[in-house]
This record gives structure tokens, C-alpha cells and sequence, in this order.
């Protein structure tokens, strides 16, 4: 009867500590990693906790059913019975260290477990054994078994700074718990015990060993069979620790950035096609040359998801700048807004694609465009001009139907247009005076490719986009057809094997941006290439540069392309000569107040603040084959050269001038003609 008293006793002790037991943190309280997930739910990038841990989210059902009966079989056989505290197991556990003279195998249930790592306090004295346990029946009356479960596979620690099997998984495993081997599963039951000394990439011996003794007992309770258990013996141990899953690094800073208080930001990228894309701009960029970047952007533009987003060819690049997301720096367009400014003319009238137009210089309202190339096409259709990406008849187009017009129609697309702080639109922001993202172009031939309906373009799977058919279209369907038409034929890469993709290329002035857009009947993709600081990069054009990493981006979508909608009613389909009378040639503004410019001198190559690749090494040692080639347009002879302030060369038809600098730095070249008018250039030769 006192035995039995003193039971009584001792058990109304502990029903009071236990009534007692604070709270423990539950799932909800406990910090864990920022994910950013795929538009299938797979991981891009997660983030460490504020303590510095890679511990993610993880919940039993996205965690292989394998791996939890091996963890009940090797370390609380009768967990779904007691109530925290296994008095067998406890009496097993005194009994062998008795016999042994030191610890052979634990006591401690799974929730004894989770009570040690939510406390994070020692338990290997007398009362830190009994509050670990009281603690543990505390925890099973105010939680089921299975939360109790997920709380373990939370705060596991796996070696390092990784808690958690979802953590574990992907750096040891280098792939999520959903599906595992046996042998992969016992390696992930065995860590936790000694994650340290078990550690295998340090110590591969000791992490064999107690997988090992896991599947021996998941054979033993039945829970593989033995050949099972004998086969995953001989499976090898993992021995590299992998880096844990960063892609779309920048797009996944930027969204938890902007909602620092989500856990899970799920996005419409799809991660496959994002590590694909991401690979292809770094080995791309890397061939282009040193200090270089770039970027790309893919959509499906008939939903508006954005696919894929690589902001730089790696955010650990330094030497390229890597942390910038060029995705959203504001440059120079180049040419690429060419077709919104024919798909303006078509639509109002000015022009249809077979109406003829001058490529001539002249001067309109003060503005002296010139061609890329610096020559003349003469009398050329639009579809040639546009093809052709020529100057002159863009401007001549857009004074038509007005730049306050193109600017209008890029706000309907989504983009914010950048102008100099004071400045109204005016005929150079045709080509490229205005400042805009890779990403806003992109939108922008999400619509060309839509049909001309406004298309925004999202990331985040929770935004709604706006209800389609209510925004103000960016061009009206026939034109946006007959540009895309126009654009199936552009020249294009001698790499480039797909047909079916329209595309416009744009280079800004300087050779300081190069762009590629392109779409067919369901993609677009945008790339840019170039220097983030906005250097030049002499010779990059984005025909050079940007569109053969366009057309491969649209390789890894998919061989086979989505053809473009056939023409929409009312377009009208002739030659030139079959067309009305009014459309044969564009309407312009006719040469009354454009004048020729023949008489102005300007140096038309290279570009002012080029930066000019001649090979140099430095001093005297400089290469002597290297040679700075010059070329002035305008002007009337004799010609007379001057390289820093010194005359080098003259004659009455010297328009194209060599010089051999001495060595590698900055250069003034100017030129004189025979009636005094100068131009001059200042270069950076390398």
C-alpha cells in the first residue's frame, strides 16, 4: 500500500508539472527559410532564417511515407501508442547500461526529441531528463501525433547550419523529399543523431555505418524486406554538400523584398526552362568578352505568365556586375520601337507595308537622322525600310503620326517611358532617345504578338491580371499583323535555324545597349546584352549579340513553334502597284521645311566615347599592326586629320583616315574640311 501511495503521489507530481509546462512553439511560431517556388511548386531559391539557418518549410505529405515508417522503426517503435514517454523504452535503456557500463541505445521518444530541439537547453543530467519528459507529455496533450511528426522533420539538424529534412534533403540528396530510395531515406533517419560526426562529406565511414544499422532495423520491423536492406547497403553515401537551389536569384530577392512577410511566394516561372535559359545566357555572355552582361525575358502572351527571368548571366558575378537585374534598368531601345511606330502609320493610314518611302538625308524640325550604316537606300517600300531597320523612314513615319502618339501607345503596353527632365517627346525617341526596360519591351511585343491588345506581363501567381478586352489596345489588330508579317522576315543570325518567329533587333547609340525581341504565335522572348555601368561595347549590335541568344531561348522552348494568326478581316493584301493610289507612297511630310544635310561634316566611325579594341598592350611594346580606321561623311575636301591636337594626314578625298596610335588611352580625333567646319570624337583605345 505505501508503494502504491507513493505512485499515486508521484503521479498527481507530475500531472501538476505537466499542467504546469509552458507552451512549447508550435509550427506557426518557428522561424523558418523564404521559399520562392515555380508555377508547379518546386523550389527556385529559398533564404536563410534570421539565425542564420537553411530551415524550410515542410509538411508530412511532401515528405516520402518511406522515410517517416524508418524514422518510427529506428527511433520510437511505439509512437503512435504512448502518450510522450515510453516507460519500456526507458527500461530497456537502463537495463543495457547496466550491463554495459556506458549508454547503448536511448530512451528518449521522438516527442522527447522535439521537446530537446524546441528548448535547445541540455537534458543530460537528472532534471533535465524529467522536464525533457514532462515536456513531452505536455506536448502530446495539446498537439496529435502527426504535428508532432512534422515539428521533428522541422528542426532535425542535419550538420552545418541545415535543420530540417526538406533542408537536408536538397543539399545531401540534391532533391526534395517527396520520393527517396531506401538507402536515401536511412541516410536522412541516421544524421540527426550525431549530424557532426556523421557528416557525409567529411566523414564517410561513420554516415555508412549508420545508415546501415537504419536499414537493418527498417528490415527488421518489417518495414523493407531484406534484399531491399542489402541491395541500398551497397548504394554509395553522397559525399558532396550542393549548394542550395538559387534560380531567378534576382526575381526571388525582389519579391521577398517587397513582401518580406510571406513565407512562400509562388511565381509563374517554370524551373526547368529557368535553369535551361539561365545556363544558355551565362555560356552566351561568356563568349561575348569580358565585364560584359546580360539579361532575358520569356512569356507565354497568351496568358501573360512570364516563363523565365535572368536578370545577369550569374548574381556572384562580379566582374559582370552580376547583382544588377538589367530586367529592370532603364536604356536605350535602340531601334526595337520601330514597329510600333509602322504599326501607328498602318493603322492611321500613313502607309501600308508595300507603299513606297525615301531613305534620303534630310532634316526634319531641326533633326539630322542618319542610318546605322551611314548610307542611302533611296526609294524602298516600308516593309524593306522596316526590315531593314533604316533611320529615315522611321522618322519620317513617326513625325507623320506623332511622337507624343508612340509614347502614348507604350503607356497601353504597360511600359513608363523615360524622358530627359524637361523634354516633350520628340523624333529621336523613334530611335531609342528614351529610356525603357528590358522588361517593358518585352510587354510590348507581347502585344505585337497578341494581336495588339495590351498584354501585361506577371510573375507572382497570386496578382490577377486585368480582364483581357477592357484596356485600350496598343495597335489595332490589322496593324499589328501586318507588322509581325513584317518582322517573320527580317534578316536574321547565320546560327539561326527556327523560322516562324518574328523579331526586331536594336542597337543604342555608342554600341552601349544591344536588344532582341521576338514572339511567335504563343512566346516572346526579350534579351539584352551590354555593360551594366552603360560603357560602350564597340561592334555589339543586337544582331551580333542579343539575337542569336533569342533564337536559342526559343530552341529550348520547344522545336516547333506556334505559327502567327493568319491575317484578320480587312487587311488589305497587294503589291505596290495594285495598291489605292493614296497608299502607294507613305504620306509624309513632304521636303518643304526638310533640308538636305550633304554639306555638314561629321565623323561617322567610330562613335564618339567609343571604346576601341585595337589590340593595344600598352607603351611601347604596343602592337604596331594595330590601326585606328576614321570616316567622315559631309563636307567638301581637302580633308585635314588632327590626333590629339597634332595634323596627321590631308588630301582633297580623305575621307577615310588610318592612324597608328603610339599606345593604349583616351584619343581626341577631329577633322577639318576645305571650308573650315569641324567634327571631332574623343575614344578610348584598348
Amino acid at each position: 500500500m505505501a508503494v502504491a501511495g507513493l505512485a499515486v503521489a508521484a503521479a498527481g507530481f507530475v500531472a501538476l508539472d505537466v499542467a504546469r509546462a509552458p507552451d512549447l512553439p508550435g509550427l506557426a511560431e518557428i522561424s523558418v527559410s523564404r521559399v520562392v517556388l515555380d508555377r508547379n511548386d518546386r523550389l527556385l531559391r529559398a533564404f536563410v532564417t534570421a539565425d542564420e539557418r537553411w530551415r524550410l518549410p515542410v509538411s508530412l505529405r511532401t515528405v516520402d511515407p518511406l522515410l517517416i515508417d524508418m524514422l518510427i522503426a529506428y527511433e520510437d517503435r511505439r509512437f503512435r501508442d504512448h502518450l510522450g514517454v515510453d516507460p519500456l523504452a526507458l527500461i530497456r535503456a537502463g537495463f543495457q547500461a547496466l550491463a554495459n557500463g556506458r549508454t547503448v541505445s536511448g530512451g528518449s521518444t521522438l516527442t522527447m526529441q522535439v521537446v530537446r530541439l524546441l528548448r535547445e537547453t541540455p537534458t543530460r543530467t537528472l532534471t533535465g531528463k524529467y522536464r525533457q519528459m514532462v515536456d513531452a507529455l505536455a506536448l502530446e496533450r495539446r498537439l496529435a501525433k502527426d504535428d508532432i511528426l512534422a515539428l521533428y522533420l522541422l528542426r532535425a539538424p542535419y550538420g552545418g547550419n541545415l535543420e530540417g529534412i526538406r533542408a537536408a534533403s536538397l543539399v545531401w540528396l540534391g532533391k526534395e523529399p517527396w520520393r527517396l530510395t531506401p538507402a536515401e531515406a536511412a541516410l536522412l533517419v541516421a544524421l540527426p543523431q550525431a549530424p557532426e560526426s556523421r557528416r557525409p562529406d567529411r566523414f564517410i565511414p561513420a554516415a555508412r555505418r549508420a545508415r546501415d544499422r537504419v536499414l537493418e532495423r527498417a528490415a527488421a520491423a518489417g518495414v523493407i524486406d531484406r534484399d531491399t536492406a542489402e541491395a541500398a547497403k551497397r548504394e554509395a553515401i553522397p559525399t558532396l554538400r550542393r549548394p542550395m537551389p538559387m534560380l531567378a536569384a534576382h526575381l526571388a530577392r525582389e519579391v521577398v523584398v517587397a513582401a518580406p512577410e510571406r513565407i512562400e511566394h509562388r511565381l509563374t516561372l517554370d524551373r526547368d526552362l529557368q535553369a535551361a535559359l539561365e545556363d544558355l545566357l551565362s555560356r552566351k555572355v561568356a563568349a561575348l568578352g569580358p565585364r560584359l552582361s546580360g539579361a532575358l525575358v520569356v512569356a507565354d502572351h497568351a496568358s501573360g505568365d512570364i516563363l523565365a527571368l535572368a536578370g545577369s548571366p550569374g548574381l556572384l558575378d562580379d566582374d559582370r556586375l552580376g547583382h544588377i537585374d538589367m530586367t529592370r534598368a532603364v536604356r536605350s531601345p535602340g531601334s526595337t520601337l520601330k514597329p510600333l511606330i509602322y504599326g501607328l502609320a498602318f493603322e492611321q493610314g500613313v502607309a501600308h507595308p508595300e507603299s513606297y518611302i525615301e531613305d534620303r538625308p534630310i532634316r526634319i524640325a531641326g533633326y539630322d537622322p542618319t542610318n546605322f550604316d551611314r548610307a542611302f537606300q533611296g526609294t524602298v517600300t516600308a516593309r524593306e525600310a522596316l526590315q531593314l531597320s533604316l533611320n529615315i523612314p522611321a522618322v519620317r513615319l513617326l513625325d507623320a503620326v506623332g511622337p507624343a502618339q508612340l509614347t502614348s501607345r507604350l503607356r497601353r503596353a504597360g511600359a513608363r517611358p523615360v524622358l530627359p527632365a524637361g523634354l516633350t517627346p520628340g523624333l529621336a525617341v523613334g530611335l531609342g532617345g528614351v529610356g525603357l526596360t528590358l522588361r517593358e519591351l518585352t510587354g510590348l511585343y507581347a502585344s505585337l504578338g497578341h494581336g495588339g491588345a495590351a498584354r501585361p506581363l506577371r510573375y507572382d501567381r497570386d496578382e490577377s491580371l486585368p480582364v483581357p478586352g477592357l484596356a485600350a489596345p496598343v495597335l489595332d489588330r490589322a496593324a499589328a499583323w501586318q507588322v509581325s508579317d513584317i518582322l517573320l522576315g527580317a534578316p536574321r543570325p547565320d546560327t539561326a535555324a527556327d523560322g516562324g518567329i518574328a523579331f526586331k533587333t536594336g542597337t543604342a547609340y555608342g554600341y552601349r545597349d544591344a536588344f532582341a525581341l521576338g514572339f511567335d504565335g504563343r512566346h516572346v522572348v526579350g534579351v539584352w546584352t551590354g555593360r551594366p555601368d552603360g560603357s560602350p561595347v564597340p561592334g555589339m549590335t543586337g544582331l551580333s549579340a542579343a539575337a542569336p541568344i533569342l533564337f536559342e531561348a526559343f530552341h529550348r522552348l520547344g522545336a516547333q513553334r506556334v505559327a502567327l494568326p493568319a491575317p484578320p478581316p480587312g487587311v488589305l493584301l497587294a503589291a505596290t502597284a495594285n495598291l489605292p493610289p493614296p497608299l502607294r507612297h507613305a504620306r509624309v511630310r513632304s521636303v518643304e521645311g526638310a533640308t538636305p544635310t550633304r554639306g555638314d561634316v561629321r565623323i561617322a566611325h567610330p562613335p564618339d566615347g567609343a571604346e576601341v579594341d585595337l589590340g593595344l598592350v600598352g607603351g611601347a611594346t604596343a602592337q604596331k599592326s594595330a590601326a585606328l580606321v576614321a570616316k567622315v561623311r559631309g563636307g567638301s575636301g581637302p580633308y585635314t586629320w588632327f590626333a590629339n591636337g597634332t595634323p596627321v594626314a590631308s588630301g582633297p578625298f580623305l575621307t577615310r583616315f588610318v592612324w597608328q596610335p603610339d599606345g593604349p588611352g583616351h584619343a581626341t580625333i577631329m577633322v577639318v574640311d576645305g571650308r573650315g567646319r569641324t567634327d571631332r570624337i574623343d575614344v578610348i583605345l584598348r
